[in-house]
């Protein structure tokens, strides 16, 4: 994360964002329906540089409602960044107990819905280091705003939809370690 000292570069960042989505969430095929948005330039990184978790909260939902207002066509997705926020994945986790109420208040439930992503993603009951976090882990706090209409349209064309996570663990855990230091350069840095 940035320090006082290291003024946050966003375009190094989104650069970082784009680079993580390209190599490992497409590279993977981690999300097999990401390759196709991101080819036709669909995928919105948003960076909120701020500090203040308030001004997160206010920034995602002018993304929701930027969602709302752009045809699908033009804009499929948004990845909302926080390189300023939670630096412990804890804190990110009781935040999106915020976003959620954020959803549901503003009647968006069904809709739009969250995927997390963290530098120290950790799936309950898992250790830390276990490989299959690996599946959630980016160089940043990062909350993905998914149409659920776009997601139940893909989903009926794909096989074996439900299979999907135990596949992305597979495929994490048949990496090796230089695989990983390559794919994940941001876990290097802790």
């Amino acid at each position: 994360m940035s320090t006082a000292s290291q003024p946050l570069q966003l375009e190094t960042i989104e650069q970082e964002v784009q680079q993580w989505l390209v190599n490992v969430v497409i590279g993977l095929n981690l999300c097999p329906f990401a390759a196709k948005p991101n080819r036709n330039k669909q995928i919105r990184i948003a960076i909120e540089d701020n500090d203040s978790e308030d001004v997160l909260l206010e920034r995602i939902y002018q993304e929701l409602k930027r969602l709302d207002e752009t045809p699908v066509e033009t804009l499929e997705t948004t990845l909302v960044v926080a390189p300023q926020l939670f630096s412990a994945f804890e804190d990110y986790n009781q935040f999106l107990d915020l976003v959620d109420a954020l959803i549901f208040q503003c009647g968006y439930e069904g809709t739009y819905q969250i995927a997390t992503f963290h530098p120290d993603y950790c799936f309950h009951g898992t250790h830390p280091d276990d490989a299959e976090n690996l599946t959630n882990k980016a160089p940043y706090p990062i909350f993905h705003l998914i149409r659920e209409e776009s997601m139940e349209k893909v989903l009926k064309h794909y096989p074996d939809p439900e299979g999907i996570p135990e596949r992305n663990i597979a495929r994490v855990e048949a990496l090796t370690e230089e695989e990983v230091h390559a794919l994940f350069p941001f876990l290097n840095k802790r």
